[in-house]
């Protein structure tokens, strides 16, 4: 009686996300605004900004240890870390392309993202932390140029 009781007083976000958006569409298209479920909106509005977010540094960071990779172990350079190192540039392209306004996030970003690239380089590599220089070795124009690969390992 009681999970009766519960999925009575369920709003439609929560019991059906999709037909909730798509309800919401429509309400904003009539502008019947008083009708609007604006909490969960807002809700949704500000996690999407979190997510592009989070996407645009997730995609750096996996580009940035690539690309210390690529750099610090040419010996074992393959098709699949250029096809790594390309499909997040073009993830991030498509990003920038789209909302503009994250290229400050992502120079923002780089720092800590590098950072944090270089432990997870470390880490996959089995190489010594230190072998990987402390402050980003890649200008961040060269970080997006789809057609640049870091030359072989050198002294920074």
């Amino acid at each position: 009686m009681v999970n009766k009781m519960r999925s009575q007083e369920l709003t439609l976000y929560e019991q059906d996300f999709n037909l909730w958006l798509e309800d919401t569409v429509i309400l904003l298209r009539e502008q019947k605004l008083l009708q609007v479920d604006w909490e969960n909106l807002i809700a949704e509005i500000e996690s999407m900004g979190r997510s592009e977010k989070n996407a645009l540094k997730s995609n750096l960071r996996i580009l940035l240890m690539h690309l210390l990779k690529y750099r610090y172990q040419p010996e074992k350079r393959t098709n699949s870390w250029r096809y790594t190192i390309s499909k997040h540039r073009q993830h991030l392209e498509d990003a920038l392309e789209i909302s503009p306004s994250l290229t400050s996030l992502l120079q923002e970003s780089l720092g800590k993202c590098y950072q944090q690239s270089r432990k997870l380089a470390a880490d996959e590599t089995g190489l010594p932390l230190k072998m990987f220089p402390s402050d980003c070795p890649f200008l961040l124009d060269d970080i997006l140029d789809l057609d640049y690969l870091p030359d072989e390992a050198r002294s920074d």
